[in-house]
């Protein structure tokens, strides 16, 4: 495996500050032949509704214990969650100034059923990179990369929805931008890039290569 990577896992609607550091990092790749982690972004997203922030996570048929791998990790549809998930996103940004524009292009993700998360998420992110419209080469790693490994920079903590990311992850700038509800409640920072999408739009590219401090 190439060294002087830059690391990230699987995502579902990845938070802004994902995809910021992916379009800004050096050689990014996602790491395949990591284990299943519980209460991680691997399978969840947060969105803001007309009550507030929102989670959304899609039920997995494995990974109870700790040592599943991504990869052979199954999505549950013992419940409609494709259904509650798309009329949650309809109902938060159907109102939002590109929701319209862009919303052929998920559709699919939540009529036809994927067996793998893993894949399900790849796919997703791939169509989000071409939405913004910007031509990048989604790469996977080849092995498990150490996070003790040289060279490597490591994104898979780091970017953790149990965690602040202004106190650990102090390149990621907050940069405020008109929200559905915003009558409603204050800027909601790092929330899924469907967020940033649907209120941006084309800017949105823009705005992730201005969310992250150079050195």
């Amino acid at each position: 495996m190439k060294r002087n990577i830059s690391v990230f896992a699987t995502a579902y609607l990845p938070p802004i500050q994902y995809l910021a550091h992916f379009i800004n990092a050096d050689n990014p790749a996602v790491e395949q032949h990591d284990n299943y982690l519980r209460q991680t972004y691997r399978n969840r997203c947060d969105i803001i509704a007309a009550n507030g922030t929102i989670p959304l996570t899609i039920p997995v048929t494995k990974g109870r214990g700790p040592k599943v791998k991504i990869q052979d990790l199954e999505i549950s549809y013992d419940e409609r969650w494709q259904k509650l998930h798309w009329r949650s996103i309809v109902s938060a940004y159907n109102s939002s100034p590109f929701f319209e524009y862009y919303m052929d292009d998920f559709v699919p993700f939540y009529e036809k059923q994927y067996k793998f998360l893993f894949d399900f998420n790849m796919e997703l992110l791939q169509t989000i990179w071409d939405v913004l419209d910007y031509p990048i080469e989604i790469k996977l790693t080849e092995e498990y990369i150490s996070r003790k490994t040289e060279g490597v920079t490591d994104y898979r903590d780091i970017i953790h929805p149990k965690k602040d990311f202004k106190a650990f992850d102090s390149s990621f700038k907050v940069l405020e931008y008109r929200q559905v509800f915003q009558d409603r409640f204050e800027f909601k920072p790092n929330l899924s890039v469907i967020d940033l999408l649907f209120n941006k739009g084309p800017e949105a590219i823009d705005y992730l290569e201005d969310s992250i401090e150079k050195e």
